[in-house]
């Protein structure tokens, strides 16, 4: 498959939405570079989520501002890469666009009943309701001024939410190349 060249692609939503299994799906199947944003929150953010406090937007600067370089610097060795990010506030996308004008999001949607059921579901893994209401509260949904945004609807099995994100990019690559 041909892709857009040396495209970012940063899968956003809210936790439970998938992304991580999407990002790890696509990277396999596109051979791309793939980067959990999250290994790039500097010790300080790290220390203070361990102890159970919400960052807030001046934790999240710097934070933003790594995957902002990494997003570069991947763009210029890779054909293709995925990176994994929530960026649930418009702003948190516009720091991430800035100098980065091969990259796109794709928005891993899905009602709140939904994601609640999934988190629920998995084992070993301890959820807290109030986390996702948090997360909710938080979006800041892609809206028509932001052309960049690919939406993909999660409430379907995790097959269909990978091959409906495969399309995207291809739609997307299909789109560039005429």
């Amino acid at each position: 498959m041909t892709t857009t060249a040396n495209h970012i692609f940063v899968l956003m939503g809210v936790s439970g939405s998938g992304k991580s299994v999407v990002a790890n799906a696509l990277a396999r199947e596109l051979s791309a570079a793939f980067l959990d944003g999250d290994f790039l929150h500097p010790r300080a953010n790290i220390n203070k989520m361990a102890a159970g406090h919400a960052l807030n937007d001046d934790d999240r600067a710097p934070w933003l501002a790594a995957i902002n370089d990494a997003a570069f610097a991947m763009q210029r060795t890779n054909a293709i890469s995925i990176i994994v990010c929530s960026a649930l506030k418009k702003h948190y996308r516009d720091r991430l666009r800035e100098g980065n004008d091969n990259l796109s999001f794709i928005y891993l949607k899905g009602e709140f009943d939904v994601i609640e059921a999934r988190m629920k579901a998995r084992k070993g893994h301890f959820f807290k309701s109030q986390m996702l209401v948090t997360q909710f509260d938080t979006l800041e949904e892609p809206g028509a001024d932001e052309k960049d945004v690919l939406v993909v609807n999660i409430d379907q099995p995790v097959d269909a939410v990978i091959n409906d994100t495969l399309r995207c990019i291809k739609d997307l690559d299909a789109r560039n190349a005429g």
